[in-house]
């Protein structure tokens, strides 16, 4: 025979606990009292021991009975909520979802993460920060199950979505000879120190970035390679170079430095939402979903950056 413990056992067992007549519990679970009589019979030899004293006139409890109620009733009912965080794993209402971003985006981040807890409060999202290569490498590599990349190359199992675009500009120490206007020529910064992160952090960021003062035919001579932005701001402040930013990284500069506009044509930096090609998994769709109402409401693009700082 069987010995395994079934799911019907303890509904049974507590059917008939509760009510403690067989006629009554088989009509509540919609079986035939002798089918319950059977399984209260089996489960009473699973166990080793009657559950039950029946005599002609009633059905009690033993004592293994009373011991057994509440360990039934708890696992039916860690299995219902087991069953349930399961479901809601499944329809992307709860889990965990790994985040991978670049610093520079933070503001945007924020504001689709912001959106995205209230829809989902039950999903940890866990947050990991780097380049935008590491973010693409990160989602390729499965460790990351959505990015936020600035100025991405293509790659063939990624998608990007567009989610901001903005303008660079300079900051200059405040000492720097154009620090008195508003804006500057980009060939007037060509030969002073530049600070900005390394090629290797992204080409095609890179190339986005530096592209400014390669317009206007000059080299591009990199004195200091930082890893993030506000260090870059601050080394600026403190007078050892120049850099082009994007516009969002620039609304709080340290005293010493200061924002200029780029005269001439302008080079624009775009922020993208990136998933692994081919992820259908509900939680992936529920935040694209969210970013993607977000960016709605925003437009997706700035004319002074107000939407991504």
């Amino acid at each position: 025979m069987d010995q395994r413990i079934e799911l019907r056992h303890l509904r049974y067992f507590l059917a008939l606990a509760e009510e403690l007549h067989f006629g009554r519990a088989a009509g509540r679970l919609h079986i035939a009292q002798p089918a319950l009589s059977q399984q209260i019979r089996q489960l009473e030899r699973i166990v080793g021991v009657e559950l039950f004293r029946r005599t002609s006139r009633s059905v009690r409890l033993t004592d293994a009975g009373v011991t057994f109620r509440p360990r039934a009733r708890d696992l039916l009912s860690r299995l219902a909520a087991d069953l349930d965080e399961a479901g809601r794993v499944g329809r992307g209402e709860a889990g965990r979802l790994d985040v991978a971003f670049i610093t520079s985006a933070a503001a945007i981040v924020s504001e689709r993460l912001r959106a995205f807890s209230l829809h989902r409060p039950d999903v940890q999202v866990r947050l990991h920060d780097g380049f935008t290569v590491d973010v693409l490498t990160a989602l390729e590599r499965g460790t990351a199950d959505i990015g936020i990349v600035r100025d991405a190359e293509e790659r063939d199992d990624i998608d990007l979505a567009l989610l901001a675009t903005e303008r660079f500009v300079a900051v200059v120490p405040a000492d720097h000879p154009a620090a008195e206007g508003d804006q500057v020529e980009a060939a007037a910064l060509a030969t002073d120190p530049l600070i900005l992160f390394p090629r290797s952090a992204g080409a095609r960021a890179f190339e986005v970035n530096t592209r400014p003062i390669r317009d206007t035919g000059n080299d591009v001579r990199i004195a200091q390679e930082c890893s993030n932005w506000h260090t870059i701001i601050m080394l600026v402040a403190a007078g050892l170079g120049v850099t082009i930013a994007p516009h969002s990284v620039t609304t709080l500069l340290p005293e010493g430095a200061r924002r200029l506009e780029l005269a001439g044509p302008s080079t624009m930096s775009q922020v993208f939402l990136a998933t692994r090609r081919g992820d259908d998994r509900p939680l992936v769709r529920a935040f694209v979903a969210v970013s993607e109402s977000v960016a709605g409401g925003d437009g997706g693009s700035d004319d002074g950056a107000a939407s991504v700082c």
